[in-house]
């Protein structure tokens, strides 16, 4: 896990919240959720399968919580008992004080017998809920347009699917029951204390206020402290992931020092920052215990008094000073939980804003399979922008025929990439037609269109597993033999025999443990193994030396045979023999040819393929 993902991942403090001082999340900046009633609903609807097992849950934690009440008021029967055979001669009860106690053991004991039960149950339904939650994030993701993940970072996509589910995740199964738990402990408090004396009930529930007011006081100072400390914080991991991912241009101009100077600064406002927060929020406790004291004091004051006037019995004075001790706790846990409902729904509203987003269209249900593929591509005045505004592909007409070899050329933004995305209908035309053999490419499922395809790109995708896993992910089922035959087709097998373990060396998660070009090698292979009806093939050669380029050229022209391939190639000498050069700027095709009919019109690709050539004489020239 990144740096960045473990800080924004939710911490639990001492008293059930996420840390931050001693006061668990009180005095920290709470996100709240823009529809914080509307998200509170959706994400309760995913707990309607699991109701009788919440049901259980809250039964559960509420007689898990009385049975815990109702001890300090049997041990205060205990303690009477004992003070009245002392002043009365010395003459103790014990049996009916051991009595006591092991009534005190069963009420203790079926109340850790409810607490477990509860827990057990209530991870079942969290960790079941947050399961259909994933799976349903997922299947999103699955159903969701290229253009949703080019307009969002990588980053975000992974924050909503991880740390947002996980915070969902933590408090259900950890913050519902201990709120209410805590809020039936106040009421069951107040009650017990209610029952021994209304008057030192008074006294007690008069220090909430201050509770309030130190609370708040505190917070209001201590939050512009947290989002400070946040910003640097986030300041300084992308720092840290800028300097560390580039170390080698850092070190090669000089700029350690700069760059240990800039960390230095960063770090000074965190410190700063960060102890002024934890500081002012730590300070928090120490004054509820003042105030909790000076209720005690009170009330063993008062108590004191009522005991000497017969009153009220010493035993429950012992009971009261326990109540009022275990009535702070949950204040401030109820306090720590209402900041983290409120975070937690912010987390749920980020995810369900990715499950309402746009999906791609639906396959049509009669969809049309082309068992056999040709080759054949055509398009019909294809019209297509990004933004509904900007048109970037215009009445685009271009009639491809089985076999040839498409060339796209043009400068960077010319739309080479777009009309690929097209094809595979990795995005929508606005208006025209796309057609493979005849059949237009909306009538066929997705998933069929784009197995007739196979593509080797400029950025070269690997995942982590052997070589021999991540060339066989061209086609199902395939051999080992047909592996290594592919391999061989795109000049890697030599360089794999040479690695330790051969075909079953492992990849790590980048795939930095082979070369760029031993990476493209690979991706070739993968499309060599597929055997697809058409060729997509985005400057494949780019990340390999000269000498292997001439291999790979060899290969490619083996499996480009007999077979539609669009190439976009930046270096035109590539292209040569392609049957069409499709010359593309600003989303229009302004020139079309094969390479000697282009250079003869001399215009933008004559323009272009001189450029790079005189380019190349010159350097020879200098050489």
């Amino acid at each position: 896990m990144s740096v960045q993902q473990n800080a924004n991942r939710p911490q639990r403090g001492p008293f059930g919240g996420r840390q931050g001082g001693p006061g668990g999340s009180i005095g920290r900046p709470v996100e709240k959720a823009k529809n914080f009633k509307g998200t509170l609903f959706r994400l309760i609807r995913y707990l309607r399968p699991q109701r009788l097992k919440l049901s259980i849950v809250f039964v559960f934690a509420i007689l898990s919580t009385l049975f815990s009440i109702l001890g300090p008021k049997i041990m205060g029967n205990a303690t009477t008992k004992l003070f009245e055979g002392m002043m009365g001669g010395g003459k103790i009860d014990f049996n009916y004080i051991w009595q006591i106690v092991l009534l005190l053991i069963g009420l203790y004991l079926t109340s850790a017998l409810f607490s477990y039960v509860q827990q057990f149950i209530m991870a079942g339904v969290a960790q079941r809920t947050v399961y259909n939650l994933r799976k349903e994030v997922d299947d999103k993701l699955s159903r969701l347009p290229l253009k949703f993940f080019d307009s969002r970072t990588h980053g975000e996509i992974l924050s909503r699917v991880t740390n947002d589910v996980d915070n969902i995740a933590n408090t259900l199964q950890q913050s519902i029951t201990q709120l209410i738990t805590s809020l039936v402990t106040i009421l069951g408090v107040i009650v017990m204390m209610l029952s021994i004396s209304p008057l030192l009930t008074l006294i007690v529930i008069l220090t909430l206020p201050l509770y309030i007011l130190v609370t708040t006081n505190i917070a209001k100072h201590s939050q512009k402290h947290f989002a400070a400390q946040q910003k640097s914080l986030g300041e300084l991991n992308g720092h840290v992931e800028e300097m560390f991912t580039g170390h080698v241009i850092v070190k090669a101009f000089g700029y350690e020092n700069k760059s240990i100077q800039a960390f230095n600064e960063i770090n000074a406002r965190l410190f700063n920052a960060g102890w002024k927060a934890q500081f002012i929020s730590g300070i928090i406790m120490p004054l509820m215990r003042f105030v909790s004291n000076l209720g005690y004091v009170i009330v063993s004051v008062v108590g004191g008094i009522f005991v000497t006037n017969g009153r009220i019995n010493i035993g429950d004075i012992q009971a009261f000073i326990q109540y009022s001790r275990q009535f702070t706790m949950p204040i401030v846990q109820t306090a720590n939980i209402a900041n983290i409902i409120q975070s937690t729904v912010a987390s749920a509203e980020r995810v369900f804003e990715l499950l309402d987003e746009a999906e791609e269209l639906p396959d049509r249900a009669d969809a049309q399979v082309i068992a056999f593929p040709k080759g054949d591509v055509a398009f019909d005045n294809v019209n297509f922008s990004y933004t509904g505004q900007e048109p970037l592909i215009k009445n685009m007409n271009i009639d491809v025929k089985q076999g040839h070899t498409i060339a796209i050329v043009g400068p960077t933004g010319a739309g080479k990439t777009t009309l690929v995305n097209l094809l595979m209908r990795f995005y929508e035309i606005d208006t025209g037609k796309i057609t493979v053999d005849g059949v237009d490419i909306r009538d066929l499922k997705r998933g069929d269109l784009r197995n007739i395809f196979g593509m080797v790109l400029q950025d070269t995708w690997l995942f982590n597993g052997t070589i021999m896993e991540n060339i066989a992910y061209g086609r199902e089922g395939c051999t080992e033999e047909e592996v290594i035959s592919a391999a061989k087709a795109a000049h890697a097998h030599h360089f794999i025999k040479t690695l330790p373990e051969g075909y079953h060396t492992v990849l790590n998660e980048e795939a930095s443990n082979i070369s760029q070009g031993q990476k493209q090698l690979l991706t070739i292979a993968r499309a060599i193994l597929a055997d697809p009806a058409i060729l997509i093939l985005d400057e494949a050669t780019s990340s390999v030396d000269s000498r292997t380029e001439v291999y790979i050229q060899k290969a490619m022209t083996a499996l480009m045979k007999g077979r539609t391939s669009f190439v976009i190639a930046h270096r035109l000498s590539t292209i040569r023999d392609a049957e069409l050069i499709l010359v593309m700027n600003q989303g229009s095709i302004i020139e079309m040819g094969n390479h000697n009919q282009l250079l003869a019109q001399n215009g933008f690709y004559a323009d272009l393929y001189n450029s790079q050539f005189s380019g190349a004489d010159l350097e020879a020239e200098v050489v």
